[in-house]
C-alpha cells in the first residue's frame, strides 16, 4: 500500500526537511520495538515504561502498557491464523515505546514515515558521486497505526500522520479535540470522545445532588478538555465550580499539596471531580494522605484513574468511596489463557517481557540470582498469582481487528477473487482507505461486543462505574455500581459506600447564612452520621448520602434568595402561607379564593363555605323554627276551631290572624337563611325578614294604639275614637306592612339581589348575599321603629283594668324583643369573622322575638280554651261582680261636678248601684230595656243630665277612685240592648235617659280577656 502520495505535492522542500530529521532520529530497533514481518504491517504505539525523572523513559514498567503491547500480538496472531479473515495474507507489526511522554512519542513515530520514504520518487535526488540515492534501512510501509494511549501523545502524532495520510486508531484516547476531522482528518478510536464521559461525571453529580464541587484537571489535551465538557455541561445544570486546579506536566509533591490545601478552602465543596491521568491522581491521594485531613474528600474520577489497583496500593484509607469511570469492556478470557501461556523463554519476541515479569513476581531472572531471589520456572501469570486484566485490552484487540476487516474489504475491491495482496492495494491511498473502508467497518468483537465509528471515527459510549470499598476483611477493592451508555445512568446510590473520615466527632461544616435584611429564615439541618453533611431522604435499601453544596437546599415553601455573583450560594426565605412558588426563586399570590398545595407548586380553588343545614351550629335555629312553626299551626288551628268563642272573639281575630301569620314568618326566615345563598334565596331573605316582623308589630302597633285611644277618649269624652272598629284595624295594619313591602321593593330595585364571595382571610371563601350588614340593619329601622312605638303604647296601658290585661302582655312581649334586639346588635357585628355564628345568631333572634308573641300573647288564651273551656264565656269576659263593684265605686264622681261641688262640706251621696241583667231579654219583648236603678236618689237628683261617657268605663287612668278591677263587659250590639237608669226617677221626675254605653261597649268587648 501506497501511503503518502499527497504530501509530496507540497515541492522537494518538505519532504528534503523531513529526510534530514530521520536522519538524525535514531532507528527504533533493539529494546524500543518489537518487529514482526507481514504481507501488511500496522504500527503500534504504547507507554511500556512510565515517564522518567529528566530523562524520556524511566526503567519502570508500565503493566498497562505491556498488556496492550501483548493484546495487540495477541490480535495478531489470531489474524494471521485464521483462515477466513485475510486468507493468504499474513499482518505484520511495528510496535513502539511511548514512555508515556508526548514528545518521545513523535520521535519514535518518525520511524513509520520512513517507508513511506523509501519508496519514494527520488528522480529530485542526487548523490554527490552522481549516483541515485538508497535508504539505509527499508522496511514496508505501514497500512495504519495503533495508538497511542494518551490523548496528549495521540493529538501529536495524529498531526504528523496527517501530513503522510496514514490511518490510525486509538484504543485509549479520549480527548473530545481528536473528533475535529478539520485537525484530525484520519483519525479514529475504538473509544468515545471525553464529552460522554463529562456527561456521565456530571450525571452521577446531578443524582448525588451535588450543586458545589471542585474540579481537578492534569495538564494536557486528556485532561483539559475533558474537564472543559465537564464545566460546560455542569454550568447547564446549575452545578457550581468552587475549585479549579490544574496538574501541571512537572508536578511535584509540593504541588499537589497546594492543590489540596486550596481545596479546603472551600469547605462545603465536599465532592471533587478529578480528569487525571493516573500518576497525577495517586499524587492528589498521596498527598491528601500526608495533610490527614479531618474531613474526607469524596472522589470522582474519570478513566485515567479506572480500576487500577496500582495506583490506589498504599493510600486506600484516602481513596476509600471513590467513585470511578472505566470504559466498559468486557474480560477477553482467550487473552488471559494467552498471557498465562508466556514466559521468558516463550515470549522473545518482546525484548520488554523479561523485565516485566522480574517486576511482577518480584524475583531476579539472572543466572547468578540467589536461590530465594530467583524467578521459579512455574510462575505464571495468573489470577491466581495477581494478574489482572487491563481494561483497555478489548479496544487494543478491536483496533487491529478493525484494520483486518477494512484491509480485507480493500482486498476484495482491488484485487478481485485474488486473495493475495496485489499491487493496486499497496498503492492505494492512506486517506482514502480511511474514508472509505476504515470507517465503515462494523463486526462483533471477540467478547461478543459491537464495533463501529461514527462520521467522526468515534467508538461507541459505554461506560462502568466504580466504588472503591473496604471489604469484610479490612481490605479495599472496586465493586461494579453502574453503568452509563446512551446518554442514561444506570446507578443505584444505595451501591455506593462513602468515606465516612477517621473522625467521627468532628463537627460538619455548615454554610454561613445570615439574612441581610433581618427576616428568620430558618436553615435546613441535615443528619450527620459521621460528622459531614448528609442527604437522607433516601428509601430504606438506600444509605446516606453526603451533601457536597454552598448552601443547604430550601425546604417546602421556601425560595432561593441568591448571592450577588453567585448561582449556587443562596438563603432560603419562607412563603407565605396563601403562595405557591413560581419558580425555585419566586413566590407567587394565589389569588383570593385559592390556596396551594402542600408541595407549593401550584394553587387549588378553596372550597366555598356557606351555612349548610348539617352545620352543627345550625341545629338550634332549626329545632327552634320547627317547634315554633308547629305550636303556631295549633294555635291557628286552635282558634280557627274555636273562632265563635268569647276569648277568640275578645282577641280581636282579624289582627290576631295576621300577627300569627307574622309570626309563622318568621319561623320561615330561619329556613331562608340557612339555605345555600342564591339570588332567589336573597331576595326572599330581604323580603321575608321584614316582612315577617312588619306583619307581628303592625297588629301590635294598632291593637295599643287602639286600647290607648280608647281609654284616653274615654277620659275626656263621651264620644267614641274613630277608627275603632275591625275593619279599620285591619286597615290600617295593612297600610303598614305596605311601607315595608314599598320600602323592600324600592332596596331590591336599587341593590339588585345576588350572590357575593366573601374572604374574611386569605384560607376563607364565604358564599353570602351581595348586601352589606349594616344595610341589613338599615332595612329594619321600621320594624324598630313599630318596636318603639309599640312598646311606649305598651307603657301608656299598662294600668288598664284586670280584664283589659292583655296589654300587659303586649307590654312584656316589646319589653322582651327590645332586649333581644339590643343584644342581637352587638353580637351580630362583634362575630363577623364567623359568618356561622353571624346567621345563627340572627335565625335565633328572629325566631326568639317570634316565640315571645307567640307565648306571651296567646299561651293563657290557648290554655284556657284547651284546657279550661268552662271559663271561655261571657261570664268571665263581661258579666263579672268585678264589674259592679267598679261602676258602684265610680259611678258618683262621674255625675255633674259643679253641683257636687256646690254641697261641699257635705258627705259625696252614695254611688248608684248598677244592676246588670244576667241573661238578654227575650225576643219577643223586644221593647224592654236593662234599666240601671240608682238607690241614694240624691245622687241621681243631683244630676242635671245623663251620665257621662267616662262614667260607664270609670274615670280617666290616674283618678283618684280607679281600681285595676275596674272592667265592663257589655252585651253584643246585636243583642240590641241598653243600658238606662233604675226605675224611680230623677230629681226632675223625668225619666232616665238611655246611657250612650252601646257606643264603647262592643269596642272594649274585645280588649277584655
Amino acid at each position: 500500500m501506497v501511503l503518502g502520495r499527497a504530501w509530496l505535492s507540497s515541492g522537494p522542500l518538505l519532504p528534503l526537511l523531513l529526510l534530514l530529521l530521520l536522519l538524525l532520529v535514531p532507528p527504533a530497533l533493539g529494546q524500543h520495538s518489537v518487529l514482526l514481518d507481514g504481507d501488511l504491517v500496522l504500527g503500534g504505539l504504547f507507554p511500556v515504561h512510565e515517564k522518567g525523572d529528566g530523562t524520556p523513559c524511566s526503567a519502570k514498567l508500565y503493566n498497562r502498557g505491556l498488556q496492550r503491547l501483548e493484546a495487540m500480538l495477541f490480535a495478531v496472531d489470531r489474524i494471521n491464523s485464521d483462515r477466513r479473515l485475510l486468507p493468504h495474507t499474513t499482518i505484520g507489526v511495528n510496535i513502539l515505546d511511548t514512555c508515556s511522554t508526548d514528545t518521545y512519542a513523535l520521535n519514535q513515530s518518525l520511524a513509520f514515515i520512513k517507508a513511506p520514504l523509501d519508496v519514494m520518487d527520488t528522480v529530485a535526488f542526487e548523490c554527490a558521486d552522481r549516483s541515485t540515492p538508497r535508504p539505509k534501512y527499508r522496511s514496508k510501509a505501514v497500512s495504519g497505526v495503533v495508538g497511542g494511549s494518551y490523548s496528549t501523545i495521540s493529538i501529536n502524532v495524529a498531526n504528523l500522520f496527517r501530513l503522510f495520510r496514514i490511518p490510525q486508531i486509538s484504543p485509549a484516547s479520549t480527548a473530545q479535540a481528536l473528533s475535529d476531522k478539520s485537525r484530525f482528518e484520519f483519525f479514529a478510536r475504538t473509544v468515545p470522545p471525553d464529552t460522554f464521559q463529562a456527561t456521565a461525571l456530571v450525571d452521577m453529580v446531578q443524582l448525588f445532588n451535588w450543586s458545589y464541587v471542585s474540579t481537578i484537571a492534569s495538564e494536557g489535551s486528556y485532561g483539559e478538555s475533558g474537564m472543559d465538557a465537564f464545566h460546560r455541561q455542569a454550568a447547564e445544570r446549575n452545578i457550581c465550580i468552587a475549585v479549579t486546579e490544574k496538574v501541571p506536566r512537572d508536578a511535584t509533591a509540593k504541588t499537589f499539596e497546594n492543590i489540596i490545601m486550596n481545596l479546603q478552602k472551600k469547605p462545603m465543596a465536599r465532592g471533587v471531580i478529578l480528569f487525571v491521568r493516573a500518576e497525577d491522581a495517586r499524587g492528589v491521594l498521596e498527598a491528601a494522605k500526608r495533610l490527614r485531613l479531618r474531613e474526607p474528600f469524596h472522589w470522582i474520577a474519570s478513566d485515567g484513574w479506572g480500576k487500577q489497583e496500582s495506583l490506589v496500593q498504599g493510600v486506600e484509607e484516602v481513596a476509600e468511596g471513590a467513585i470511578t469511570v472505566e470504559l466498559t469492556s468486557r474480560r477477553v478470557a482467550a487473552f488471559d489463557r494467552y498471557m498465562a501461556e508466556l514466559t521468558p523463554d516463550t515470549n522473545r519476541r518482546n525484548p520488554w517481557f523479561r523485565d516485566y515479569w522480574q517486576a511482577f513476581f518480584g524475583c531476579s531472572l539472572a543466572p547468578d540470582a540467589a536461590e530465594d531471589n530467583a524467578c521459579d520456572p512455574a510462575l505464571r501469570l495468573r489470577t491466581e498469582t495477581g494478574f489482572v486484566q487491563e481494561s483497555k485490552v478489548q479496544f487494543v484487540i478491536d483496533a487491529v481487528y478493525a484494520f483486518a476487516h477494512a484491509l480485507e474489504v480493500l482486498q476484495l475491491d482491488v484485487c478481485g477473487s485474488n486473495r493475495y495482496v496485489c499491487a493496486n492495494m499497496r498503492r492505494y491511498d492512506g486517506g482514502d482507505f480511511y474514508k472509505k473502508y476504515l470507517l465503515n467497518v462494523s463486526f462483533t468483537d471477540i467478547a461478543g461486543s459491537k464495533v463501529q465509528f461514527d462520521a467522526r471515527g468515534d467508538g461507541l459510549a459505554r461506560y462502568t462505574i466504580f466504588n472503591f470499598q473496604r471489604v469484610a476483611n479490612g481490605q479495599h477493592q472496586y465493586k461494579v455500581i453502574g453503568q452509563w451508555g446512551q446518554g442514561e445512568l444506570n446507578m443505584s446510590r444505595g451501591e455506593v459506600q462513602w468515606n465516612g473520615g477517621t473522625d467521627p466527632d468532628r463537627p460538619p461544616p455548615r454554610p454561613s447564612q445570615s439574612p441581610s435584611d433581618g427576616r428568620d429564615l430558618t436553615p435546613l439541618t441535615p443528619t450527620d452520621p459521621d460528622g459531614d453533611l448528609w442527604v437522607t431522604d433516601l428509601t430504606p435499601a438506600e444509605v446516606s448520602v453526603p451533601l457536597s453544596v454552598c448552601a443547604l437546599p430550601c425546604g417546602v415553601g421556601e425560595v432561593k434568595l441568591m448571592q450577588q455573583g453567585d448561582t449556587c450560594c443562596w438563603m432560603c426565605d419562607k412563603c407565605e402561607p396563601f403562595e405557591f412558588m413560581k419558580d425555585e426563586h419566586t413566590c407567587e399570590d394565589c389569588g383570593h379564593g385559592r390556596w396551594p398545595y402542600p408541595d407549593k407548586l401550584s394553587c387549588y380553588d378553596l372550597e366555598v363555605q356557606y351555612m349548610k343545614w348539617t352545620s352543627p351550629l345550625a341545629i338550634g335555629p332549626i329545632a327552634i323554627a320547627v317547634i315554633g312553626i308547629v305550636l303556631t299551626v295549633a294555635v291557628i288551628l286552635v282558634f280557627l276551631r274555636r273562632d265563635d268563642t268569647p276569648i277568640v272573639k275578645a282577641s280581636g281575630r282579624e289582627l290576631s290572624y295576621m300577627l300569627l301569620a307574622g309570626i309563622l314568618i318568621c319561623y320561615l326566615n330561619t329556613f331562608l337563611l340557612l339555605t345555600k345563598p342564591s339570588p332567589a334565596a336573597c331576595a326572599l331573605q330581604r323580603v321575608g325578614v321584614g316582612l315577617g316582623f312588619a306583619f307581628i308589630y303592625s297588629a301590635l302597633f294598632t291593637k295599643t294604639n287602639r286600647i290607648s285611644r280608647i281609654f284616653d277618649s274615654a277620659s275626656r269624652s263621651a264620644k267614641r275614637p274613630s277608627f275603632i272598629s275591625p275593619k279599620s284595624q285591619i286597615v290600617i295594619t295593612t297600610l303598614l306592612i305596605s311601607v315595608q313591602l314599598l320600602a323592600t321593593a324600592v332596596w331590591l330595585l336599587v341593590e339588585l339581589p345576588g350572590v357575593r364571595y366573601d374572604y374574611p382571610d386569605r384560607g376563607q371563601v364565604i358564599l353570602k348575599c351581595r348586601i352589606k350588614d349594616s344595610s341589613f340593619l338599615v332595612s329594619l329601622v321600621y320594624n324598630m321603629v313599630l318596636i318603639v312605638v309599640c312598646t311606649v303604647y305598651a307603657v301608656k296601658a299598662r294600668k288598664v283594668p284586670e280584664n283589659f290585661n292583655e296589654t300587659k302582655f303586649i307590654a312584656f312581649t316589646m319589653y322582651t324583643t327590645c332586649i333581644i334586639w339590643l343584644a342581637f346588635v352587638p353580637i351580630y357585628f362583634g362575630t363577623g369573622n364567623s359568618f356561622e355564628v353571624q346567621i345563627t345568631t340572627l335565625c335565633v333572634a328572629i325566631s326568639l322575638s317570634a316565640s315571645v308573641a307567640l307565648i306571651c300573647l296567646y299561651a293563657p288564651k290557648v290554655y284556657i280554651i284547651v284546657f279550661h273551656p268552662e271559663k271561655n264565656v261571657r261570664k268571665l269576659t263581661m258579666n263579672s261582680a268585678a264589674y259592679r263593684r267598679a261602676v258602684s265605686s265610680s259611678a258618683a264622681p262621674s255625675f255633674n261636678h259643679e253641683r257636687a261641688s256646690g254641697a261641699a262640706g257635705r258627705a259625696p251621696p252614695p254611688a248608684p248601684a248598677v244592676h246588670v241583667v244576667e241573661n238578654p231579654l227575650p225576643a219577643e219583648e223586644p221593647a224592654l230595656r236593662r234599666r240601671v236603678s240608682a238607690t241614694g236618689r240624691r245622687g241621681a237628683a243631683d244630676s242635671d243630665g245623663p251620665p257621662s261617657y267616662a262614667s260607664v268605663v270609670g274615670p280617666a287612668r290616674g283618678a283618684p277612685d280607679w281600681t285595676p278591677e275596674a272592667a265592663a263587659d257589655w252585651p253584643d250590639e246585636d243583642d240590641s240592648t241598653r243600658a238606662h237608669c233604675g226605675d224611680s226617677p230623677l230629681s226632675n221626675g223625668v225619666e232616665p235617659a238611655l246611657l250612650p254605653a252601646a257606643d264603647i261597649y262592643s269596642d272594649a268587648k274585645e280588649l277584655a280577656i
